[in-house]
């Protein structure tokens, strides 16, 4: 029970990784606001919470509107007192297109949700942590992040982003007793696939050029367990910094 009586906010979470960190969370003690587009995904993942006895509820919105944002953080606050933990789940592939093929369609809605979204749930959750003087922010990066072309030109340069926007809110915030950390998973097998369509092969084939390399793909129970830790006192000495979690594929 090492989250026994923390509120978190789990962006994402009716499908692969975010829906795994939700379920462990509040099998770990959390009370979790589950967070996703659809009322119907979310509550799913709710209702799997609660049969095993868990505490959670669900809330539709779209991290890249930032009312829907509002009104998130409202619900965590409104319905349980608090809020203890931010989990930045919520996130969209591109199509693998380089730069010279990027529309700014496709490079504002990625930006918009991976990144936009993150700075907009962290800035409402700000208050609250300060006025605690605690709280845990966990983004989900990507070795997207980390590396050239594991994705498109926009998923690329958004995974970069959150990677940079961790680091400097674990810094500007150390010392008012809040964290803030990242995890950059490797392939693992979700559904984010579903969030893109018509792939722009040229850059598909080159971004897939060292998938060979990787040991094995994980699941999302993988990350959740990295979560679990990162949000957990465990991890009070752990800020401003991106956990990699990819069976070993970037150490080659």
């Amino acid at each position: 029970m090492r989250l026994q009586d923390k509120v978190a906010v789990v962006t994402g979470a009716a499908s692969g990784m975010g829906k795994a960190i939700a379920i462990l969370y509040a099998k770990e003690g959390a009370k979790v606001v589950v967070s996703d587009l659809t009322l119907e995904g979310a509550g799913a993942t709710v209702a799997e919470i609660t049969k095993f006895g868990g505490t959670a509820t669900a809330v539709e919105a779209d991290v890249s509107n930032e009312g829907d944002v509002y009104k998130l953080i409202k619900a965590a606050v409104n319905t349980y007192g608090t809020l203890d933990i931010l989990v930045n789940n919520a996130g969209i592939m591109d199509n693998f297109a380089p730069i010279g093929d990027v529309t700014d369609e496709l490079w504002e809605k990625v930006f918009a949700v991976n990144v936009t979204g993150i700075m907009r749930t962290t800035r409402q959750a700000m208050p609250i942590f300060l006025e605690k003087g605690a709280g845990v922010i966990v983004n989900i990066a990507s070795v997207g992040g980390l590396y050239g072309s594991r994705a498109g030109a926009a998923y690329t340069a958004a995974k970069h982003a959150v990677v940079g926007l961790t680091k400097n809110t674990g810094f500007q915030y150390a010392d008012k007793g809040i964290r803030c950390n990242a995890i950059a998973p490797g392939g693992v097998n979700t559904n984010i696939g579903a969030s893109f369509r018509n792939p722009n092969q040229e850059g598909l084939n080159k971004a897939m050029a060292g998938a060979t390399f990787n040991p094995r793909n994980g699941e999302p129970e993988d990350i959740a367990r990295v979560a679990l830790f990162l949000a957990s006192d465990d991890a009070a000495f752990v800020n401003g910094t991106v956990v990699t979690a990819d069976a070993g594929w970037t150490a080659y």
